[in-house]
């Protein structure tokens, strides 16, 4: 089988924060469990180039526009690799590849006749390069950059979005899954019943960015010109055979803030262009650090290379995917992250792990890891995989956890040492073989979550004869 998961392209007009790893996190660890299932995986990723913000930011640096996004691209794509994100294909909006699939999709959608010149005359959100209603703004400012909106009128080519309505309707009936969770479910289809009007596609008075095939003296709206980078990446147009192996996509992983654009600008593309549709599109929440929006003039933005000298990046993965239900708002605690380390990765996994093999060591080290893994056990993580499918991570290592909690309770009900000076080999083996098979299985189940820790307790536990670890798997840090 095959499965293509894709993260937003993400605006480059500053350096990533923990906020955009998130997103980030949760397509690497469906990619990675897809892997293992030798399923045919395409992981994209990237950066969206042809924004206003970019040309701003560009200024302030003072910099050349063209040199910025290099580097900032550049920035970007070394941040996710430093950090082990899996990805297949790093898009950049500004590649070649990237203009002819604009180009050729505009084209599509004009065969139609979808693509109509007309006056724009309303609201312009420079913040979130968005065109805005009345009713959208709080307190009269836009609600994603509460910023102002600014009135403006000039000539634009248009979409026909309006035309979809009912094929959008239809579509969300006959699909309840394609959008999750319920709360952007119930959102998108309110927007496309009550607001859902024809869109501006261009910009007449920019200069960066894609031309519109149809007319060069306009630039191609930035958010369609995004929105085609899931095309891009997949080979349209040039390459026939790449698009109809992986498009359509299984899965977008957004933020709940444009799920507008994915939920019905870019089905509507679509549909102009007679391709077929996502599969699903799933937008986790907000993100706060302190129960404070990430904010540059805050100063609050959390850097994740530097959070990952301070903590092993799987551990950072563990907090993340663990304390935030996955399309809830979410708010990141450095406090909650020292806790949850220390409770469950040195306290928990990582002192199982010692104990384990300690004792394996000291009272039957010829053991050859063969046996049964416990019943409970694999009760348990049975039901790892249906809530990965469901992107329940937190569920899902909830579920792991539970295992080992299962074997430091059957540490504390058998007492090995107490087996052993009384001679009783039988039980005191059948119980360090319980203990050792529930790591072997719940290591299995953490290795799309926590790859480098999977690895490293995979070389333990295959390490014959066994021996206690040298050195802690996750050693407990001070308090803040």
């Amino acid at each position: 089988m095959k499965f293509y998961v894709t993260t937003p392209i993400f605006y480059i007009n500053a350096k990533p924060h923990i906020g955009h790893v998130y997103t980030a996190i949760a397509a690497d660890v469906l990619a990675r469990w897809h892997r293992s299932k030798q399923d045919d995986v395409l992981f994209s990723t990237g950066t969206d180039e042809n924004s206003q913000k970019n040309v701003e930011a560009a200024k302030t640096a003072n910099q050349d526009i063209a040199v910025f996004v290099d580097d900032m691209a550049d920035t970007w794509e070394n941040t996710f690799k430093e950090l082990g994100i899996s990805h297949d294909f790093f898009v950049r909006t500004t590649s070649p590849e990237h203009h002819q699939a604009v180009t050729a999709l505009l084209n599509l959608i004009e065969t139609h006749g979808d693509i109509y010149l007309g006056d724009y005359q309303g609201l312009y959100c420079e913040g979130s390069e968005d065109f805005v209603n009345e009713s959208d703004l709080v307190n009269g400012l836009c609600p994603n950059s509460n910023k102002p909106p600014k009135k403006i009128t000039e000539q634009n080519y248009f979409f026909k979005l309006s035309n979809y309505r009912d094929r959008l309707l239809e579509h969300y009936q006959k699909n309840p899954d394609f959008v999750q969770p319920e709360s952007a479910r119930k959102e998108i289809i309110s927007y496309i019943e009550h607001e859902l009007a024809d869109i501006s596609i261009s910009r007449q008075a920019q200069e960066w960015g894609i031309r519109l095939p149809q007319d060069s003296e306009h630039a191609v709206y930035v958010w369609f010109d995004a929105l085609i980078n899931y095309l891009t990446v997949a080979g349209f147009p040039a390459d026939e055979a790449k698009f109809k192996r992986y498009w359509p996509a299984d899965v977008h992983l957004i933020g709940k803030d444009i799920i507008k654009f994915h939920g019905a600008i870019w089905p509507a593309m679509l549909m102009a262009a007679d391709l077929p549709l996502p599969k699903k599109v799933f937008a986790h929440g907000f993100f706060t650090i302190d129960g404070q929006k990430i904010s540059k003039s805050l100063g609050n933005a959390i850097d994740p290379i530097a959070l990952a000298k301070e903590y092993p990046f799987d551990a950072i993965r563990y907090y993340l995917l663990r304390d935030i239900p996955f399309g809830n708002d979410g708010d990141f605690s450095p406090q909650r992250l020292l806790d949850r380390y220390n409770a469950d990765l040195a306290n928990g996994l990582g002192n199982l792990v010692s104990r384990t093999l300690n004792m394996i060591e000291q009272y039957w080290p010829d053991y050859d890891g063969s046996g049964d893994t416990p019943a409970q056990v694999e009760e348990l993580l049975a039901t790892v995989d249906p809530q990965l499918n469901q992107l329940a991570f937190d569920k899902a290592l909830s579920a792991i956890w539970q295992s080992l909690t299962w074997a430091d309770e059957r540490i504390e009900q058998t007492k090995p040492w107490e087996l052993a000076k009384a001679g009783d080999t039988k039980a005191l083996q059948d119980v360090l073989a319980q203990l050792f098979l529930t790591l072997v299985a719940a290591n299995e189940k953490l290795g799309p979550i926590m790859p480098k820790t999977h690895v490293k307790l995979e070389q333990l536990l295959n390490d014959r004869p066994i021996k206690k670890p040298t050195e802690p798997l996750f050693a407990r840090k001070n308090r803040l």
